[in-house]
């Protein structure tokens, strides 16, 4: 997996993150740097983490599924860019659920956690593809950083506009780049 690919798919997975960033913006009166940074840290940081997991855990099953792992990537990462596609179809009337902004440990611990939960799948993808895992995870990291830094002020100064859109572009990108795989195995 080629620097650009890696980066596209950092845009892919950030997209989740990006969404909630822009939905944590939007509760903010004035810009408030600080707290888009810590937004942007946990977000960043378990883009990070999630997907060195799924690696570890792809590790062990690896050698059961070499011949069989480029269709594991395509569905996978298939799979993933169709919900992101799917759910941002619905989300163009979402309320935002607080009216005031609360980066809690709590809040942005679960948060975090379920904005990342593709970022597992896909790490798991990378045991089979033998992508070298720390510089991956460090561009997956500071790609959702910057992303949510963005985010937190595009919703604070445009709203919720752009939510659903960026849900459906990182869900392209990841078909996108799971056929892509698949079209590599065969050429």
């Amino acid at each position: 997996m080629g620097i650009a690919e890696i980066f596209m798919l950092s845009i892919g997975l950030s997209a989740d993150a990006f969404a909630v960033s822009v939905c944590k913006g939007l509760q903010m009166k004035k810009l408030n740097l600080k707290y888009a940074v810590i937004i942007a840290l946990y977000f960043g940081i378990f883009q990070a983490i999630m997907p060195l997991t799924g690696f570890v855990l792809g590790e062990q099953f690896g050698r059961l599924v070499d011949n069989i792992d480029h269709w594991i990537a395509f569905l996978v990462l298939g799979y993933i860019g169709l919900n992101l596609v799917k759910t941002s179809r619905g989300n163009e009337d979402e309320d935002i659920e607080n009216t005031t902004i609360d980066i809690s440990v709590k809040v942005m611990l679960a948060l975090a956690v379920a904005t990342s939960i593709d970022a597992l799948a896909v790490g798991i993808t990378f045991s089979f593809l033998q992508v070298n895992i720390i510089p991956t995870i460090i561009i997956i990291g500071l790609i959702t950083f910057l992303c949510c830094v963005v985010g937190v002020k595009i919703g604070n100064v445009f709203g919720l506009k752009y939510k659903s859109k960026a849900e459906c572009v990182g869900g392209i990108i990841l078909i996108l780049i799971g056929s892509n795989i698949l079209l590599q195995h065969f050429l």
